[in-house]
């Protein structure tokens, strides 16, 4: 294979793997998150994922990505079930808007599975820390 054979290879596959990469965004946790588009986003789930998973990847992005401030409000829109953006995946949706209709009390448990949960960005992206998903814990280097 010729050099401008292996560069146009090269180039093609780059041009199919980039777009897919470049919708998402990895949180402190390494949970990705999409831009869904109105105002949504969506935490990707990854094996062992719980309730604090998701609420970190959105308080992370919401702070770093959308510079919302530590004391917004952030809503499950749509709570945990199948991924839109990566089929076979698990998902859950948020917003920084109410739903409509939600139920907006904030219930005493940490939870993914009630539409209208909620919330600040800031105590959102706690969660980030200490966890088994932390980089800098040394558990996620065992």
């Amino acid at each position: 294979m010729g050099p401008m054979r292996r560069t146009c290879a090269m180039a093609l596959i780059l041009g199919l793997l980039l777009p897919s990469m470049a919708l998402s965004w990895r949180a402190w946790n390494r949970h990705e998150v999409f831009p869904l588009g109105g105002g949504l986003y969506e935490v990707l789930s990854e094996p062992g994922s719980g309730p604090a998973d998701f609420w970190c990847g959105i308080g992370d992005y919401a702070l770093s990505q959308l510079g919302v401030g530590a004391t917004d409000r952030i809503y499950i829109h749509r709570a945990i079930g199948a991924a839109v953006t990566r089929p076979g995946h698990r998902a859950v949706q948020f917003a920084l808007a109410p739903p409509p209709g939600a139920d907006l009390s904030t219930p005493l448990t940490l939870s993914v599975e009630r539409v209208g949960d909620n919330l600040s960005a800031g105590f959102a992206r706690q969660y980030c820390y200490g966890g088994r998903f932390d980089p800098l814990d040394r558990r996620f280097w065992n």
